[in-house]
C-alpha cells in the first residue's frame, strides 16, 4: 500500500492551469490523501484500485486526471461517429448524474473542448440518444441503460481508453455482473481501468485481477481523524418510530436521513412519523426518476429535513454539510452500512452516524462491526430501556438471543435469518 502524502497544493499533481483555475473558484484548498496519491498515477497512464471513506473526493480524483488526459489528445477530424474516449460506470442513476454534473463543473475552463454525457434509466431513452450524436468524450452510465443504447447504435465502446468503475464493489457484485461482462467484451483489451470505492471486499478483490493490468493499489483510511462520529442505541421492539420521533424532535436537526431496507418501509414510517406531527418524505426506487430529482434537490436545498430512503441514496450521494444519518433499519450488507453512513460528515464536515437496533438486530449489528472493523458501546435513552425478558415471540425455539455485550442483563441468542432474495429488487 502506498504511504499517504499530501501535497500542498494542486499545482504539485501536475495539474494544467485551466484545471487549477477551476480548483481555486470551487475553494479547493488542498488535496485530500486520496486526490494527492492517485491524480499522479492516473496522468501517468497506471490502472489503479482506490479505497477511500466515502466523502473522500473520490470524484475529482478521476475525474481530473481524465479531463486532461482527453484535453490534450491531439483530435482528428475525421474521427467523427458515435464513440466513448472515457467511460465512468456507476451503480445508480443518482450517482451518474452527479458525477457528470461534477466532471461538467470541473470542465468549466476547458472551453468546451471535453464533451460529457450521462445515460440513466427512468428518463427518455430518445433524448439520451440525441446527446450521444457524434459520439462523446465522457459517458458516465448505468449498466443497464448503456446496454440499451449500444443495441440501437446510438454509441460504440470500441475506442474506450479509459474504464472508470466509480463504488467498484457495487459494480463487481451480484446483479451488475453479466451486464459488466457484456460491456467488457465491446471494449478493447488494452485500456486505462480504474476502480474506485469505500471498500472492497474480498470476492471482489479476486475479481479485481482479471480486469487491471499490474494496477497501483491505494488505500487511505481515515478513521483515527475522521469527524463523523457513529452511535448505536439499543431500544425495544415496537418502540424504534418512537425514539426516532423524539430524537429528531429533541435535537431539531436541519436536516435527516433515514435509512429503511424497503419500498414499503419508507412510506409506512413516513406515515407513523406524521401522526407525531413529523413531516418527512420517501426516496426509493418506485417513484419516478423526475419526482426522485426533485425530492433529492430539495433536500440538498434543505427544503426537506426528513428524508427516508433505501440504499438507493446509500451510493456516492454528495450532501453538503448533511448533519445526520439514521439507520432505522439495519443495512443487509456490511459494506454498506460504511456507505450509508458515509453521507454525513463528508470532506471534513463534522457528521453523525445513528443505528437504532432492537433484540433481533444485536447479532447482525456484530457482523457489520466485525466486518469494519469497529466497535461501537451500546446506548439506551431514557424512557426507551430495553426489557430485561425478552418477549417469546422474538425467540425461535431453543435458540438464544443475544443482549448487548455490556449491558449486564443475561438473554437469549437469535442468528440472523438467510436473506435469500436479492436485496436490490427492495429498493
Amino acid at each position: 500500500m502506498s504511504t499517504i502524502t499530501t501535497p500542498a497544493n494542486f499545482t504539485e499533481l501536475g495539474l494544467i492551469s485551466p484545471l487549477l483555475e477551476r480548483l481555486t473558484q470551487m475553494e479547493y484548498q488542498q488535496p485530500t490523501p486520496i486526490q494527492a496519491q492517485a491524480i499522479p498515477s492516473v496522468l501517468a497512464g497506471r490502472d489503479l484500485i482506490a479505497g477511500a471513506n466515502t466523502g473522500s473526493g473520490k470524484t475529482a480524483t478521476f475525474a481530473l486526471p481524465l479531463l486532461q488526459q482527453i484535453f490534450e489528445q491531439e483530435k482528428k477530424s475525421s474521427d467523427k461517429g458515435n464513440f466513448v474516449s472515457g467511460l465512468i460506470l456507476v451503480p445508480t442513476r443518482e450517482l451518474a448524474k452527479q458525477v457528470a454534473d461534477s466532471i461538467k463543473s470541473y470542465a468549466t475552463h476547458l472551453n468546451g473542448a471535453v464533451k460529457t454525457v450521462a445515460v440513466f434509466g427512468g428518463v427518455s431513452i430518445n433524448t439520451q440518444m440525441l446527446a450521444l450524436r457524434g459520439g462523446t468524450d465522457i459517458l458516465v452510465a448505468t449498466p443497464g441503460r448503456l446496454l440499451d443504447l449500444i443495441s440501437s447504435n446510438a454509441i460504440k465502446l470500441d475506442r474506450v481508453e479509459t474504464l472508470i468503475l466509480d463504488e467498484a464493489d457495487r459494480m463487481l457484485s451480484l446483479g451488475f455482473t453479466e451486464e459488466l461482462a457484456e460491456l467488457l467484451a465491446l471494449m478493447p483489451q488494452k485500456k486505462q481501468t480504474l476502480l474506485f470505492s469505500a471498500t472492497f471486499p474480498e470476492q471482489v478483490q479476486a475479481l479485481t485481477q482479471e480486469l487491471l493490468n499490474d494496477p497501483v493499489e491505494i488505500q487511505v483510511q481515515s478513521a483515527d481523524t475522521s469527524t463523523l462520529v457513529q452511535r448505536v442505541f439499543t431500544v425495544n421492539k415496537g418502540q424504534k418510530t418512537a425514539l426516532l420521533a423524539q430524537m429528531i424532535k429533541q435535537h431539531q436537526w436541519r436536516q435527516a436521513l433515514i435509512f429503511v431496507n424497503a419500498k414499503k418501509s419508507c412510506n409506512h414510517l413516513a406515515d407513523k412519523l406524521s401522526k407525531r406531527g413529523i413531516t418527512a418524505e420517501v426516496f426509493h426506487g418506485d417513484k419516478g426518476q423526475g419526482a426522485r430529482n426533485r425530492v433529492l434537490d430539495a433536500f440538498k436545498a434543505g427544503e426537506i429535513e426528513v428524508l427516508i430512503a433505501t440504499d438507493i441514496a446509500a451510493r456516492g450521494l454528495d450532501i453538503e454539510k448533511l448533519p445526520v444519518v439514521i439507520n432505522f433499519d439495519l443495512p443487509r450488507s456490511p459494506s454498506d452500512y460504511m456507505h450509508r453512513i458515509g453521507r454525513s460528515g463528508r470532506a471534513g464536515e463534522v457528521g453523525l452516524a445513528l443505528s437504532l437496533i432492537d433484540h433481533e438486530d444485536y447479532h447482525h449489528f456484530k457482523i457489520i462491526e466485525k466486518k469494519n472493523k469497529i466497535r461501537l458501546e451500546r446506548e439506551e435513552v431514557e424512557g426507551f430501556e430495553v426489557a430485561e425478558v425478552i418477549p417469546d415471540a422474538y425467540l425461535d425455539a431453543g435458540k438464544p438471543m443475544a443482549k448487548p455485550e455490556g449491558s449486564g442483563k443475561k438473554h437469549r441468542k437469535k442468528s440472523v435469518s438467510q436473506q435469500t432474495d436479492i436485496w436490490l429488487k427492495n429498493l
